[in-house]
């Protein structure tokens, strides 16, 4: 039995948790993906090399539960054409650091070092990603409060990213 299933979370639970968020990217179960979100969370991509700043700054993402929400309708929408062929994404993490444990608060944050692949038709692109999770539990379980995605390469010119890295 995992920690999340008798009530206790483990660092097992949480590292889990990452891997399974990712599969869910690749296999493009994006619907499902979206439950993993808490309602007031935000996906963040900064535009610059260590930007802590992504209200007075620029970014390339910075997205609210409504704005996610309208990305995978377009992503699983019949009538978006760009996506005729759908991309098609693959993540590979290193295993994450738990950075925040603390499951008397239930609050956890984990560190990864990741490189995804997205490609559609000729098309491929390869980004090396570090990405910050910001977990909470709720009735679900753990569930994303924040996560914020930085492009090693930020500052290059890079074509338009389709999925969610």
């Amino acid at each position: 039995m995992t920690g999340q299933a008798n009530g206790r979370i483990t660092r097992d639970d949480v590292i889990d948790f990452v891997y399974n968020e990712a599969r869910m990217l690749d296999e493009g179960r994006f619907s499902d993906w979206l439950e993993l979100w808490l309602p007031d969370a935000i996906y963040w991509m900064p535009l610059d090399y260590k930007q802590d700043d992504p209200v007075g700054a620029t970014s390339l993402l910075y997205e609210d539960n409504f704005m996610l929400r309208l990305r995978v309708e377009r992503l699983n929408g019949e009538r978006t054409f760009s996506q005729k062929p759908k991309s098609r994404c693959h993540h590979v993490l290193q295993r994450p650091f738990v950075d925040v444990f603390d499951p008397e608060t239930g609050t956890f944050q984990t560190v990864t070092q990741m490189h995804y692949v997205e490609t559609r038709l000729d098309e491929q692109q390869l980004l090396a990603l570090t990405v910050t999770h910001d977990l909470s539990t709720s009735d679900n379980g753990l569930r994303i409060a924040g996560k914020k995605v930085e492009l090693l390469n930020c500052d290059a010119a890079f074509g338009n990213i389709q999925l969610l890295p």
